[in-house]
């Protein structure tokens, strides 16, 4: 049975030493209470729920799976409910809500590390509460005062819990072409009917009533995107204050058998003339529910950065314990009737590619959290514009590139353990089947690199791109004159170069034909990934450097993972240059009838 234990030395390095978060919270009024001493002791706090309560729940919860039952109500596996009410006694939902609301109002950036821990321990279980803060998110931002009285203290709370009803049997991903429909029934209420598929947690046990914000037309909307609304409709209406004892009309029609995430209940639901409310405003909703699909791409990243962590830590554990045959260099262990494996070199790269994308990844979310915070409280419009730019580049890419290295590092750590990996009650394959559909849910990995390069980066003739690029350029003009620098610096000032001269060249030649832009699109994000995980990597190594006299062993490791990164994982970016520029006519010249 696989284990795991936060890695609070390593949070807490990149929190205080690396991104200096108290001291950046304290510009602003909001979190001038916010120190060191206060977020290592929510982490503290932290850990013990992720490893004592939840993570026993995560192999049991997935050999179990959730249960429809003949009333069309799910019962979650066994512990998931309780581990759920210890959740809410703690308060952890209230962590970054709004203390108008019963919120303790603390930084985005400590709930996202809650939610790294959470996922390491149970990604099923977690998107419960997750998207329950998604829908929270949503309607704070967009919802009437009404609505925010009606729906808001309880979603903070956890007493309630929350969901997203988008796409439907015909249509995936493209919006567009959704079906459900919107009946104007009196000022303020709706009818809704229509069949939502892939809803995560949209029926279970936890909580007493579930908030489903769903897509919808109303009779004049205009055909496309266009023309979608966003409603507010609950499990069960609340009357004066008081939940009604009759459902709303809408049910689970059934539960999606899946190669993954079991525990959680992912659900086709049908609503059959069921009561809402209008969010937003008519033929809006897309714009009104991107506040909780944006913040989804972001779980989503986390999801896959706490995969990638527990993998690690149990791979690393069983490479240092499993005998198996002796190192090339002669005996290592000669008391022993063979070395462990984690003294062959293949083996350590396996792990050290699991490390790195758990270290790149927990510095690039980190970063990305902490610029929401300061986003939310700065004053300055060309600042707050600026913080915004990069927040909206960067967030397909971390949806998209830690969730393709999630899935390797699982893969990888599935590998360390052989035949025992295969093997479920190792708990590895389990890693690598939930990883697989972090690469899918929340607009495919292919959807985020479109976005990436067709909107962000193109849009704009580049110009969110060069602003990250002005950010990594000090860097490199502060760094680069330091001989003990030059091995991180070079490389990123080389990658900094080809990334400004192949958007260049993508942009002129998907003026000409747009497909070239489709044929780039997924190579050049990870590129893009490799851009921020360098830079991310080069300013780690740079505080590592700064505790050289320390004799601290974890600067020593900090050191050795950037090498690795930068000599191994790195290069990757010579052959994607290559398939970026590659273009689209070996893929778009075969005639259709020939495939």
């Amino acid at each position: 049975m696989p284990s795991y234990n936060a890695p609070i030395r390593d949070m807490q390095f990149v929190l205080h030493e690396v991104l200096n978060v108290s001291s950046e919270l304290k510009k602003f009024k909001a979190y001038e209470d916010i120190d060191q001493d206060v977020i290592n002791q929510i982490l503290e706090e932290a850990s013990k729920f992720a490893s004592e309560v939840l993570q026993p729940t995560n192999q049991a919860g997935d050999l179990m799976g959730c249960t429809r039952n003949q009333d069309g109500s799910v019962t979650t596996p066994s512990g998931f409910k309780e581990a759920y009410a210890k959740y809410v006694e703690a308060g952890w939902p209230t962590l970054s809500c709004d203390s108008a609301y019963g919120g303790q109002a603390l930084p985005q950036i400590i709930n996202t590390v809650l939610y790294e821990m959470l996922n390491s321990a149970n990604q099923a279980w977690t998107m419960y509460p997750g998207l329950s803060h998604g829908a929270y998110e949503c309607l704070h931002s967009h919802g009437t005062e009404e609505q925010k009285n009606r729906y808001l203290k309880n979603l903070v709370s956890g007493k309630w819990t929350g969901t997203m009803c988008l796409t439907e049997p015909h249509c995936g991903t493209d919006l567009g072409l959704i079906k459900a429909k919107a009946e104007k029934i009196s000022n303020e209420e709706y009818k809704i009917t229509g069949t939502k598929i892939f809803i995560s947690s949209g029926e279970h046990d936890l909580a007493e009533n579930i908030i489903h914000l769903v897509l919808a037309r109303l009779p004049d909307a205009p055909m496309g995107t266009k023309g979608i609304s966003l409603f507010v409709v609950p499990k069960y209406q609340i009357e004066n204050e008081v939940l009604s004892t009759q459902r709303n009309n809408l049910e689970c029609g059934s539960l999606e058998h899946k190669m993954g995430i079991h525990g959680n209940a992912t659900c086709v639901m049908n609503f059959d003339g069921a009561i809402g409310t209008l969010l937003g405003e008519p033929h809006r909703g897309l714009q009104a529910m991107f506040v909780m699909m944006n913040a989804a791409r972001l779980g989503v990243g986390m999801q896959s950065l706490g995969l990638t962590e527990v993998a690690y830590q149990n791979s690393a554990q069983y490479a240092k314990d499993r005998l198996q045959m002796r190192s090339l260099k002669g005996p290592q262990a000669p008391q022993l009737a063979a070395d462990p494996i984690i003294v062959h070199p293949d083996v350590r790269r396996m792990l050290l590619t699991q490390r790195a994308y758990a270290e790149g990844g927990r510095a690039f979310t980190y970063w990305i959290a902490l610029m929401i915070d300061q986003c939310a409280q700065e004053q300055n419009a060309n600042r707050k514009q600026e913080l915004e730019g990069l927040i909206a580049l960067l967030t397909p890419v971390i949806k998209a590139f830690i969730t393709d290295n999630a899935f390797e590092a699982t893969n990888e750590g599935l590998q360390v353990f052989g035949g025992h990996g295969y093997i479920a009650e190792w708990g590895m394959e389990q890693f690598v089947r939930d990883a697989r559909i972090n690469m899918i849910y929340e607009g495919t990995n292919t959807i985020q690199s479109l976005d990436l390069l067709g909107r962000k980066v193109l849009g704009d003739m580049g110009a969110k791109l060069r602003k990250f690029g002005d950010v990594v350029k000090e860097f490199i003009e502060e760094e680069g004159v330091k001989k003990e620098m030059m091995e991180f610096i070079d490389p990123l000032n080389d990658l900094v170069e080809q990334v400004e001269k192949l958007t260049k060249e993508i942009g002129l030649k998907a003026m000409l034909n747009h497909e070239e832009a489709g044929a780039a699109a997924v190579p050049y994000l990870r590129i893009i990934g490799h851009l921020v995980y360098s830079y991310l990597f080069a300013k780690m190594a740079r505080v590592a450097l700064n505790q050289k006299g320390s004799k601290d062993t974890f600067y020593e490791a900090k050191l050795g993972v950037a090498r690795f990164y930068f000599a191994k994982l790195l290069p990757e970016t010579a052959s994607l240059l290559v398939l970026a520029r590659s273009g689209s006519k070996s893929l778009m010249s075969m005639d259709e009838a020939l495939f």
